[in-house]
């Protein structure tokens, strides 16, 4: 084999995979080349965006594949979007709790209802 074919074999056994993070004042989304047979974890590690915002915790964050949850484990496709997640800032049952509580509606799309519309 000639080493133009070995480095066109080796090249086939990589995918290019996307790996993003979004902050409320920054987002970010990387293209990485990755092994065939890795993981989420892996593409996220070789992307360099833990260097980047030093505030991910890989044991803390959760991660997924095109806004699906997903283990650390799972293995890519070519063209995935790895995503990792913030933690919530409030929990989105306590403040609809707390909305009801209050006597407010909301409309769909989550801002207050126009309660002059509502009451008509």
């Amino acid at each position: 084999m000639s080493e133009s074919e070995a480095s066109a074999d080796a090249m086939s056994e990589q995918i290019e995979v996307e790996v993003a993070y979004a902050r409320p004042d920054q987002q970010l989304i990387l293209k990485v080349m990755v092994n065939a047979d890795a993981t989420l974890e892996q593409a996220i590690e070789q992307s360099g965006i833990l260097e980047r915002f030093p505030e991910i915790d890989m044991t803390q964050n959760k991660m997924g594949i095109f806004g699906k949850l997903s283990k650390k484990t799972a293995e890519l496709k070519a063209g995935d979007r790895v995503e990792i997640y913030r933690p919530l800032i409030a929990d989105p049952k306590e403040v609809r709790r707390k909305r009801e509580a209050e006597g407010k509606r909301m409309k769909k799309g989550g801002g207050d209802a126009d309660t002059a519309a509502v009451e008509s």
